[in-house]
């Protein structure tokens, strides 16, 4: 698969993008409805895409590899699906060939993540209370 076609698995639904943390004791990840400051929520797209590694340090440049191992990644994953062995879904926009095929199917983060920069937390604690799963 050439990376074009890798990048075009993505369905835009901006799930990979949201805030993540984790228990050190538990080893449990939750995951909240905070997306990266560089994700446009309404749109679910990264606003400098081909930097994002550099301007936020722990965002995971996504490979056939880590879809085969991340358990983080949302069951509707494309990538996910494919590693598993999985059709993509109905919705899927390389399917329906709409991109607003996720967010009409239920599956775009839009309707209920804000960015991270609209959120003021003065104790790294305190992002547990955005937690919903």
């Amino acid at each position: 698969m050439t990376g074009a076609e890798w990048e075009s698995l993505c369905d835009g639904c901006g799930r990979c993008c949201l805030v993540r943390l984790m228990d050190e004791q538990s080893g449990e990840i939750g995951t909240t409805n905070l997306a990266c400051r560089l994700l446009e929520v309404k749109t679910c797209r990264c606003t400098d895409y081909a930097n994002r590694a550099v301007r936020v340090p722990d965002c995971v440049k996504l490979t056939p590899e880590l879809a085969r191992s991340e358990t983080w990644l949302p069951e509707t994953c494309a990538y996910r699906r494919l590693a598993e062995g999985r059709d993509l879904p109905a919705w899927h926009p390389l399917l329906t060939g709409r991109r607003e095929s996720t967010d009409e199917a239920g599956f775009a983060i839009s309707d209920f993540a804000v960015s991270e920069t609209e959120v003021e937390v003065e104790d790294e604690a305190d992002l547990w209370d955005y937690v919903i799963e």
